[in-house]
């Protein structure tokens, strides 16, 4: 084999093997326009959650900044935003929009 073709091969697994270790990031800037689209409407756009909409369900939404929720693995938020917690109705989200959904909330950290 060449010098190219063993060049060639070698770029082609990295650039594979790159791709597939940020296969699961997320994008922010098109997680919060999802998140403002499908979130906002109760945990406000900066995720503090809109105190009038707690009130009528009953309950107290964490700051999605706090350390509470930061401190979650992607799994653990994955897993409420999928399947809902208490009150919170579970929202359908692709894989990909999970993991922009994910990176924005990240963004929020205090």
């Amino acid at each position: 084999m060449n010098c190219r073709c063993k060049f060639g091969i070698a770029l082609v697994i990295s650039l594979v093997s790159l791709s597939l270790i940020g296969a699961d990031k997320g994008d922010a800037v098109k997680g919060k326009v999802i998140f403002v689209s499908r979130c906002s409407v109760c945990h406000g756009e900066s995720g503090e959650g809109k105190e009038a909409i707690g009130k009528a369900y009953g309950v107290k939404m964490p700051v999605l900044g706090s350390k509470e929720v930061q401190s979650l693995d992607d799994a653990a938020i994955k897993k409420v935003v999928s399947e809902g917690k208490g009150k919170m109705k579970p929202v359908s989200l692709s894989e990909q929009e999970m993991n922009d959904v994910v990176a924005f909330l990240r963004t929020l950290k205090k």
